[in-house]
């Protein structure tokens, strides 16, 4: 991040690209339990099956996340992705 903030500054890169780059290096939300579930069905209107095979994660990874009791949310990569569905749908992650 730093040197995208010096070659902006010195005009290498455009505020357009140095935007980007922020918007990329944003810190995803915490994801409760019944948020992650409201995603999955309503968002992606997916099983937890086919959600989990979309995020490249197990089927228990994501009956964890779906639980309160688990106590286990998503984070890493795996957040940085719901954060993508939410902000862009499902059609984020078709590539």
């Amino acid at each position: 991040m730093d040197t995208a903030a010096d070659m902006s500054a010195y005009g290498v890169m455009s505020k357009t690209d140095m935007a980007r780059i922020r918007a990329l290096c944003e810190v995803p939300p915490a994801y409760t339990p019944e948020r992650v579930v409201a995603i999955r069905t309503t968002i992606v209107k997916a099983s937890q099956a086919v959600f989990a095979t979309m995020l490249n994660v197990s089927v228990s990874t994501v009956q964890k996340w779906e639980s309160p009791a688990a106590n286990k949310h998503p984070s890493g990569t795996s957040a940085k992705l719901l954060q993508m569905v939410e902000a862009k749908g499902v059609e984020a992650l078709l590539v």
